[in-house]
């Protein structure tokens, strides 16, 4: 039988990936040392936790450590990792920042716990680079320069083997500072987010990816030259006009999808408008963090859904901010090859384009164990275990998938068969059927994407379906 000493905090959803050579992580310190990254553009502050108890003679295998409160330098985001990515969080993590502009500290506040269920699948080069740390879910808490964290352990009662911890090794609060806005946070000036990515050269995208038609090199080509295209709508939303990929009309869409086909195939697709999407330009990614070149998978069969599980305290105007969090969290911190989803959507419906390699190819992420091949993660920002999404978010996953299942020829609101490649709720090996609009914990025990948006996929289904005509 379990016991706590802190009730436990739900899995949550996030993706695992491997990190470049160069940012690989950093050799064990001292209790008091702190490792940090230059301050610009964005930061990572990374303290190791010590004991909070009597018992600290146990050193870091305490059952409650984390830091007393003190002064760090400006963050907005905070999570825990671990060195072995194999090992499990048992118990309760929680925070507590100081905001920077009034100085008042906040109540203490969880943060998500999960565990390796959100990784690149067994047997990939990603999932056996032995460069991924073990991480909670981060957090957003805003602009901040205090921060105190305790940790405590949920007690095992049939464990009894000498000398066993009840916390994984290794633990440090990682202070994540997003860096400048959109228009300085390191993007590479006449770079495309949409084809061509910065860092690819033309002979590993004739190696490694798919052929690239008209269709293609038409989003490389907006994703590189679109300045001025669309004004911003009157929700909150950042001025990123010159950083969009513009959404087209139905008749439009279908026009461009048919150019690439030979006449005689040219019949009427079940596709979607495309939606507006937010490049990596547009939210300001630093393409010298992730690892260079891409991976495919050969189409696109099934959309998992995921939230962030970073809380749903930010406005959109934040957005870029908050995913340059999360993508150096992701990256920096966790070890992982570039942010993990392939879309992102936040509150007020926008979409984003997450991980590097082609908004209309078969990127292969790394956001649900077992069946990232053949397969794309969206991430809505926020946790949706007790608060609804929006119904503009919900519109756009359904916009969303309407559009890229349909250039694969794919009914939303049908089945499909993946093979798993290993995980708690299927075998490796295993053809799983799914509905081709699914969330996390279809393809993996976990509460991802928290049942309230959970709930609200078959109504994604629905219009992603009426979306494309069908």
């Amino acid at each position: 039988m379990r016991g706590f000493l802190a009730s436990s905090v739900g899995v949550t959803c996030a993706a695992a990936l491997v990190l470049p050579l160069a940012l690989s992580a950093p050799a064990q310190a001292g209790p008091s040392a702190v490792r940090s990254e230059p301050a610009a553009p964005g930061s990572t502050q990374s303290l190791p936790l010590v004991p909070l108890t009597g018992e600290r003679a146990l050193g870091s295998a305490a059952p409650e450590q984390g830091l007393v409160r003190r002064d760090v330098r400006p963050f907005s985001l905070v999570g825990i990792v671990w060195d072995n990515p194999d090992s499990e969080l048992h118990g309760r993590v929680q925070v507590r920042t100081r905001a920077a502009a009034t100085g008042h500290w906040s109540g203490w506040q969880d943060v998500e716990t999960h565990n390796h269920e959100h990784a690149a699948d067994p047997d990939t080069a990603e999932g056996d680079s032995g460069r991924v740390r073990g991480s909670t879910a981060p957090l957003w808490v805003g602009d901040s320069d205090g921060v105190e964290v305790r940790v405590q352990a949920e007690v095992d009662e049939r464990a009894t083997t000498a000398g066993d911890s009840p916390l994984p090794r290794g633990m440090r609060l990682e202070l994540v500072a997003p860096g400048a806005d959109a228009a300085s946070a390191g993007a590479q000036p006449g770079t495309s987010s949409a084809g061509a990515q910065p860092g690819l050269r033309r002979a590993d995208a004739q190696v490694r990816a798919p052929r690239a038609g008209a269709l293609s090199a038409a989003y490389a080509a907006v994703s590189a030259a679109n300045t001025g295209l669309e004004p911003t709508s009157a929700t909150e939303v950042p001025e990123l006009s010159a950083n969009v990929i513009p959404a087209l009309s139905q008749q439009e869409t279908e026009r461009e999808f048919l150019a690439e086909r030979p006449a005689e195939q040219r019949v009427k697709p079940y596709i979607g408008p495309r939606p507006r999407i937010i490049t990596r330009k547009g939210w300001g990614a630093n393409e010298k963090l992730r690892e260079r070149g891409f991976v495919y998978s050969k189409k696109v069969k099934a959309a998992f859904v995921h939230h962030t599980a970073s809380g749903n305290n930010y406005s959109c105007s934040q957005v870029p901010s908050v995913i340059r969090s999360i993508y150096r969290y992701h990256v920096v911190s966790s070890g992982w090859r570039d942010i993990g989803y392939n879309f992102l959507v936040d509150k007020c419906g926008n979409i984003y384009e997450g991980r590097a390699g082609g908004v209309a190819k078969a990127v292969t992420g790394a956001h649900t164990l077992g069946f990232n091949t053949d397969s794309m993660g969206i991430a809505v920002l926020g946790s949706f275990g007790k608060t609804k999404p929006s119904a503009s978010a919900v519109t756009a996953i359904a916009k969303l998938t309407a559009w890229k299942l349909g250039l694969f020829g794919v009914n939303p609101r049908g089945k499909t068969y993946l093979k798993s490649g290993g995980g708690n709720l299927y075998k490796k090996g295993k053809n799983v059927r799914l509905n081709v609009i699914s969330g996390h914990r279809d393809g993996f025990s976990t509460e991802c994407p928290g049942w309230q948006l959970y709930s609200k996929l078959g109504s994604a289904r629905k219009a992603a379906a009426k979306y494309q005509g069908r």
